[in-house]
């Protein structure tokens, strides 16, 4: 069995940034765990045609590791996953990690204090776990009826599979969320007909997207305060779109920009009716496009403004009763958001999983620690989510407040800290609180962000910029602790 004083659990853009992170502040005994053989996450798993971050480039990236070779202002799939591969090999993180090591379980062992984890490579130990498997990560498959009769070739957008040759097929998607609206517009001009089904319609705004000229990417290569200073006026654009998060009222002229983009772009009104939600943009996730409405009216798409009922044969059958016989589905219907895989792995010193102790509804203090897991860290956890900013944003927040955690530990002997619940408890309700306030509740729609018991467990109700001050300092006092010189 090896032990090490930190295990990190992902080798997506959070395993990356937490070894890179640890290294800088001087933790050596760091190794991280990656089930894969590669690196990256969610940027090495989703390779479907036409995948892009809908984050601005400069934005979506470590603070600590600008690039300057950006080509577009919303950089694509290949290069995201060339970034983080270089970032990595430039801060040594391939050498911490241990490939083909799939966790299986992670328990805490109150006596010895620490953590014993069993993977697909063997036993290990640790003083310290970070989870940083990440949200988007397990895909999402619903339970259709007859799904098992469908005799043609089906996959989920995130297991592409390239080697099957869509052109002149059948295909139904079922889904219209973050990963269709890229896809679709990717393989309509290929295929010989594609019916598109559509549980709940989707606000898209025009993207504003373009190739960077060699001109700008010269400026920034050789003058980084440039990067800078875009990456600061992107967040400033960003922080400023959130507001109306907070203020639904503020986010109508945008809803209108909207609906003027669909009106420009899809002239049927029968398929621009289909195509206009019915609840207050924001409500769910924000998406960008400018080639989804041109791509679903052309003659060979069928949209179809219903959820799919069953499958028989080769026939995909939607609620309304609409009949579509294919020889393709590709299932666009997202990740395990809220009852994330780990959650099944991690388990107290009593043997209770997480997702046993959660019962639904994911809880986490700061989104970060979980009340009777202590010494775990949980990057991009509960209640962090936001309808406007980088994941890496929220990422560096987290790591700053895991680095304090650690340094106190160092400076104070504590060998074990561990949430208090009644702390995490007055967390989860104010931020419970707050949350009415917001587009996410009030905008009259049914997200991804609320779980299975119907609570909210995915956004953060406030500002960017207090989510950054909520988690700079590590607070002991909200935390139960035991010194080192009782550990036996």
């Amino acid at each position: 069995m090896t032990h090490h004083a930190i295990i990190v659990i992902g080798a997506g853009p959070s395993g990356i940034g937490a070894a890179i992170r640890l290294a800088q502040a001087g933790y050596t005994d760091v190794v991280v765990l990656e089930k894969s053989d590669r690196l990256g996450g969610t940027w090495r798993d989703n390779t479907y045609p036409g995948c892009a971050c809908d984050v601005p480039s400069a934005l979506y990236s470590y603070s600590f590791a600008p690039n300057r070779e950006w080509s577009r202002l919303f950089a694509g799939q290949a290069e995201i996953q060339a970034y983080l591969e270089r970032v990595a090999r430039e801060h040594g993180v391939p050498e911490r990690v241990r490939f083909r090591t799939e966790l299986i379980g992670a328990r805490w062992q109150p006596t010895a204090r620490r953590w014993r984890l069993e993977t697909s490579a063997g036993f290990y130990t640790c003083d310290v776990l970070i989870g940083a498997s990440g949200p988007w990560h397990q895909p999402r498959m619903p339970s259709l009826p007859g799904d098992a009769s469908f005799p043609g070739h089906r996959f989920h957008s995130a297991r592409w599979d390239h080697g099957f040759d869509l052109r002149g097929k059948r295909v139904a998607v079922i889904g219209t969320g973050a990963s269709a609206i890229q896809f679709v517009p990717a393989i309509q001009p290929d295929v010989a007909r594609l019916h598109l089904f559509q549980r709940t319609a989707q606000w898209v705004l025009p993207k504003p997207d373009g190739a960077l000229p060699p001109s700008a990417r010269w400026l920034f290569r050789h003058a980084p305060a440039a990067g800078r200073a875009l990456r600061a006026a992107e967040y400033a654009t960003l922080e400023a779109f959130g507001a109306g998060f907070r203020h639904p009222r503020l986010l109508a002229q945008i809803q209108r920009l909207g609906e003027r983009h669909l009106a420009r772009t899809v002239a049927d009104p029968a398929l621009r009716a289909r195509l206009t939600p019915d609840y207050r943009l924001g409500c769910k996730r924000i998406l960008m496009s400018n080639t989804y409405y041109p791509a679903v009216a052309r003659p060979n798409v069928a949209v179809h403004a219903t959820a799919v009922a069953r499958i028989d044969g080769p026939r995909v059958i939607g609620a309304d009763g609409t009949v579509a016989e294919v020889d393709a589905i590709i299932y666009g219907t997202g990740f395990h958001i809220l009852d994330m895989p780990i959650a099944d792995r991690v388990f107290d010193g009593d043997g209770r999983s997480m997702a046993g102790r959660w019962q639904g509804t994911p809880r986490a203090y700061l989104g970060t620690t979980v009340s009777g897991f202590p010494n775990f860290f949980m990057l991009l956890g509960p209640s962090l989510g936001t309808g406007h900013s980088s994941a890496f944003t929220i990422l560096e927040a987290q790591l700053t407040y895991v680095l304090g955690a650690l340094a106190h530990r160092a400076r104070s002997g504590d060998a074990v800290v561990d949430v208090r619940p009644e702390v995490q408890a007055a967390y989860v309700a104010d931020v419970q609180g707050a949350l009415p306030h917001t587009v996410y509740a009030a905008g009259g729609c049914a997200s991804y962000y609320v779980d299975t018991n119907g609570i909210n467990s995915f956004n953060w109700p406030w500002s960017t910029p207090a989510m950054e001050r909520r988690l700079a300092t590590f607070d002991p006092d909200a935390y139960e602790r035991q010194p080192a010189q009782e550990v036996s």
